[in-house]
């Protein structure tokens, strides 16, 4: 397909676009009528009045506040305006969110390919509200967009050498919410050991501060909500995609085994740390960073669609992947199609067709779907050499034979053909919402 090259072609594709995809979530996807940011609005509200963060429950549900007390403190400017004003600033908040993604993990590619800028942005952004983990962080009025923003502002300082504050932003996420802290992880593994301090001494030091804030809060949270599932709604519903969801829907009714789950989170957590560090040595910070997201929605006990946004940058990175190969080389075919692929299904809401029954084969395969893309990613997410602006301490690549260097470059490219051996050119559910109203 060609592109209008012209300034009123692309000004009318953007418009037409952007009008098709407005119609679009008008009707066709259930929209979640901003529940989420009502429970927020509700906590902060009910402890303003000498309530308790987690003892404050929506009318009529079981649902509540489940972030750490310091996400609480940082809602709390929610007292000053109403609720319509309260829905508007999360939704331009999620904006902005959701425009410094896009510039951190396209920018790059789009300057490559020397795309007309504010086109290719207008573009991406069409697509990027279709994705169904965007537009349930959208209309339930949640978080996830501004932690991801938050987290890819430290890749972008690490890749682009500006070591000297990165860790700021994984240290506010983790404060604010607890899977992010799997970046201090990945800083740690990656032998980033200032930046895993900033991040680790400002989580710290946001929790102090809420710890002195609301004290009884602090104690209840990490002493009892904390580790209370049951706040979140049932593992088993099919919008927790993540492994322990996975058996949570084998098992149902019953428990899933703990220690399957404990294994199955120690291999995802080895292949993660090693993937990890070779995207480091490659010099791809990205994808060390889209391979953690990819991990922390695997390991969260709960994941619920919504938070899949943490799958972007993995679907970015393999686009890119595909687009810095020649026009005629089989591989950029390949991994683009795989991206569309990926693209189209995070779109599709297909996990909801097993909403209320996941038995069977069908049921086994087709309600966790996005968590077979979330592990196919994360063991075949291609890692792209020379990257410019690389992390400035690379690993070292381990040593050995052309043996050995031939296996390394077959696993950091395991969705490329073996034979393609040659560089590259440098050139809806019910009506109801989703049990994950309080967990975000």
């Amino acid at each position: 397909m060609t592109l209008p090259t012209t300034t009123r072609g692309q000004l009318l594709l953007v418009v037409g676009l952007a009008a098709a995809v407005g119609v679009f979530l008008a009707t066709v996807p259930l929209h979640r009528d901003w529940f989420d940011l009502g429970v927020y609005y509700g906590t902060v509200d009910s402890w303003q009045h000498g309530g308790s963060i987690y003892d404050y429950l929506v009318p009529g549900t079981q649902y509540g506040f489940t972030y750490p007390p310091f996400a609480a403190l940082c809602m709390l400017p929610m007292t000053l305006v109403g609720w319509p004003s309260a829905v508007a600033i999360s939704t331009l908040l999620n904006l902005a969110a959701a425009g410094a993604i896009l510039y951190w993990t396209a920018g790059a590619a789009v300057r490559r390919q020397g795309w007309t800028r504010w086109f290719a942005f207008a573009v991406a952004g069409c697509l990027f509200v279709l994705l169904e983990p965007v537009r349930d962080t959208f209309s339930f009025g949640q978080v996830n967009l501004l932690l991801l923003a938050l987290v890819l502002a430290d890749a972008w300082l690490l890749s682009t050498g500006r070591q000297r504050f990165a860790g700021l932003g994984i240290g506010l996420a983790a404060a604010i919410k607890l899977t992010p802290a799997i970046f201090i992880c990945y800083l740690l593994v990656t032998r980033r050991w200032r930046a895993a301090a900033t991040a680790s001494g400002v989580a710290i030091t946001a929790t102090l501060l809420a710890l002195w804030a609301a004290p009884d809060a602090s104690r209840v949270y990490w002493t009892e909500a904390m580790w209370d599932t049951d706040r979140v709604g049932s593992l088993a519903y099919v919008s927790n995609q993540s492994w322990q969801g996975v058996l949570a829907r084998l098992s149902d009714p019953g428990a899933p085994s703990r220690l399957v789950w404990a294994v199955g989170v120690i291999v995802l957590l080895c292949v993660w740390a090693w993937r990890a560090r070779r995207a480091v040595a490659a010099g791809d910070e990205m994808a060390g960073f889209a391979l953690t997201g990819l991990t922390a929605c695997l390991i969260s006990p709960v994941t619920w669609v919504h938070h899949l946004v943490w799958l972007f940058p993995a679907l970015a990175v393999l686009v890119d992947a595909g687009l810095r190969h020649r026009k005629d080389d089989p591989r950029r075919r390949r991994l683009l199609r795989w991206g569309v692929a990926i693209y189209v299904v995070l779109c599709s809401s297909v996990v909801w067709l097993w909403s209320w029954d996941a038995t069977g084969v069908d049921g086994f395969i087709g309600s966790n779907t996005y968590v077979w893309i979330s592990l196919g990613l994360l063991l075949a997410l291609p890692l792209r050499e020379g990257v410019p602006a690389a992390a400035a301490h690379p690993l070292p690549r381990p040593a050995g034979s052309a043996t050995m260097g031939a296996c390394a470059h077959a696993t950091e490219y395991p969705w490329e053909s073996r034979r393609s051996a040659r560089p590259a050119s440098p050139t809806p559910p019910a009506s109801r919402p989703a049990p994950s109203a309080s967990d975000g």
